[in-house]
């Protein structure tokens, strides 16, 4: 029986699932929006959390305590430095989880985790985005056929 067991063991060893975790959180911290299967993004969720509590301390055993976590130097100094910062005034819930469509090759449900305050400007209804210069289709000539617009001689070989 599995009574008053937290978490889940994600089809990984102990060793594995700990290592994954902590990549994940480090390219969530790095992003800020990363998409992966519902059942890591939920227990990514309370792990992640965690970072972001102790990058609001933002003391010294607090940062040695993220190092031990995180898996990059810069992700470290942008959780103390503007993480923490953005969320000083809120008390837990800095992440959202979206659920999405389904994985094409096994079906699994994805997810998208995000934190909370990194959404972007909406734009303005009035405003355009600046035009690029427009693809054009090649054309083809009937049922499949390339158009006349090739020479005869690569089509002969």
């Amino acid at each position: 029986m599995r009574h008053r067991l937290a978490g889940r063991k994600l089809g990984r060893t102990t060793a594995h699932r700990d290592m994954m975790m902590r990549n994940l959180v480090t390219s969530l911290l790095l992003y800020e929006k990363i998409i992966t299967t519902a059942a890591k993004a939920k227990d990514l969720r309370g792990v992640a959390d965690k970072m972001v509590t102790l990058g609001k301390r933002g003391d010294l055993a607090a940062r040695r305590q993220a190092a031990e976590t995180l898996m990059d130097e810069k992700v470290l100094k942008k959780l103390f430095d503007t993480i923490g910062a953005r969320y000083q005034e809120r008390n837990g819930g800095y992440t959202r989880i979206t659920k999405l469509d389904y994985r094409m090759g096994d079906g699994a449900p994805l997810a998208a985790v995000e934190l909370v305050g990194a959404e972007p400007a909406p734009e303005v209804k009035g405003e355009k985005k600046a035009a690029g210069p427009r693809r054009r289709r090649r054309r083809r000539g009937k049922r499949g056929e390339p158009a006349a617009e090739q020479p005869a001689a690569a089509s002969e070989s």
